[in-house]
């Protein structure tokens, strides 16, 4: 009996370590870096996702690949700079022709010869499903298109056509009844994936939330409870500081975002309440991200702050590129907490290595996550691109990061600014004059990886009178 016994827990060992691992990996769109309770919100509420913090790795100093979504996205897909895919812009993009530069031009889709982290997974054995927002080409580059077998909800749009009440104008998603919420369908239509699998096969879960992009329309659930919350506060006004011609906002206090904010905790909530219901947490990694920073910074009062951060969504100070993220790596117990500088790309060597995907790679941008301690950084730099204006009322330019240095460069203006991110967060004191053989090597460095990267410079408009 006893030689039995030790047989079976062999067999049992063997089988854990052969079992292959699951994926669920949620975008939250737009969602900034003090959007979520565990970094410092003072109104937000996000009670389920600063739960999974507690035994996950708390990435301090997250970025996006950009401050706005498409290019994020094909860097998480392909694991590359978006620079080297020549996505730069939101897809389509604006490029005014009445400014004093032009915009390069970039494609509006992600090329199907690029090999996405959906495509590796169904080779490897994966049931595959892509839930929310794509905005990543219009129909024959859809997530269908790219790996994905089942998609809901995916398509060429940014934004939710139709709200975030159905009728949803989604050509990917059916209407639900009335009433029904965008941000509960795309959680139940990943739940039902699951439940329904084929349980001979691990799947991978993408859910990407339409939330909490604009427009912004109060969750009907929760926007009394936020409004009876803002009651309570001596300081219930927006405050707004100037931001070159955009305004910023300094706190939070949007009611209608807020909910927004809640609803997409709870829906998380929810998805991590049936995986651990059916014992598939501990086999789960999980990744939460966004895919830029927060709507702090426009032409008119946005609806969420990012301070200490400064500015916000399409802007290269940091409240435009940093963001909250986690990742719950299988059998993950503790709370884990990295300051070290992370990126987007970093996410799809990361589920390659720690899923023991079987690919021959390309050389890629992203460096591996798992187990990561500050000695293992490998990277020096980290740049960021965005040569085009945005409705933001950002103006096109580049910036790279090197330790607690980081320098921008603004192409209309022909202007250069140092930060020591250690000693100003905000960003608040420019050092550029203090210390110009630090500027002259940053700058120098950003030319070099752009011209490796055959990335794009804007030109000046000869076309404006």
């Amino acid at each position: 009996m006893r030689i039995f016994f030790i047989f079976f827990l062999f067999i049992f060992s063997c089988n854990e370590k052969n079992t292959p691992h699951n994926l669920v990996f949620i975008i939250v769109d737009d969602l900034g870096w003090k959007d979520v309770g565990y970094m410092g919100s003072d109104f937000y509420e996000t009670p389920n996702i600063d739960k999974l913090s507690h035994n996950s790795t708390v990435f301090n100093s997250a970025y996006s690949a950009s401050p706005v979504c498409s290019p994020t996205r094909a860097s998480i897909m392909t694991g590359k700079h978006h620079v080297r895919v020549n996505i730069t812009d939101w897809i389509p993009g604006v490029d005014p022709k009445n400014r004093y530069l032009t915009g390069p031009e970039d494609i509006h889709q992600l090329p199907l010869e690029e090999v996405t982290i959906a495509e590796i997974l169904e080779s490897n054995g994966y049931s595959t499903m892509y839930s929310g927002k794509w905005h990543l080409g219009s129909e024959g580059f859809y997530p269908e298109d790219q790996g994905f077998t089942i998609n809901k909800g995916g398509f060429e749009k940014g934004s939710p056509m139709g709200g975030y009440y159905s009728p949803y104008k989604n050509p990917k998603l059916s209407d639900g009844p009335g009433g029904e919420y965008l941000t509960d369908r795309l959680t139940d239509e990943s739940i039902e994936f699951i439940e329904k699998r084929d349980v001979s096969k691990p799947f991978a879960v993408f859910l990407s939330f339409y939330n909490v992009h604009t427009p912004i329309q109060a969750n009907l659930k929760h926007i009394d409870y936020y409004e009876n919350k803002l009651k309570k506060y001596s300081d219930t006004a927006i405050q707004t500081t100037n931001e070159g011609e955009a305004i910023s906002v300094l706190n939070q206090r949007n009611t209608s975002y807020a909910s927004m904010v809640h609803s997409t905790d709870e829906n998380i909530g929810r998805l991590l309440s049936f995986l651990k219901d059916k014992n598939l947490y501990d086999n789960t990694l999980i990744i939460f991200t966004s895919d830029n920073g927060g709507l702090s910074t426009q032409a008119k009062v946005a609806p969420t702050s990012t301070k200490p951060l400064r500015a916000g969504k399409g802007w290269l100070y940091e409240g435009g590129i940093r963001i909250p993220q986690l990742i719950k790596f299988i059998n993950q117990k503790n709370r884990h907490l990295i300051d070290v500088p992370v990126v987007s790309y970093d996410l799809f060597t990361t589920v390659f290595n720690h899923l023991k995907l079987n690919h021959i790679l390309d050389e890629k941008d992203g460096i591996d996550l798992s187990n990561l301690t500050s000695k293992k950084i490998k990277r020096d730099y980290i740049l960021w691109h965005f040569p085009h204006y945005h409705g933001s009322l950002w103006k096109p330019g580049s910036a790279i990061r090197n330790g607690d240095w980081k320098l921008l460069k603004f192409y209309e203006e022909n202007k250069l600014e140092l930060y020591n991110l250690k000693n100003d967060l905000a960003e608040e004191t420019d050092l550029s004059v203090k210390y110009p053989l630090i500027v002259k090597k940053l700058s120098n460095k950003m030319d070099e990886m752009l011209v490796e990267m055959n990335g794009k410079l804007p030109t000046i408009n000869k076309n404006l009178n």
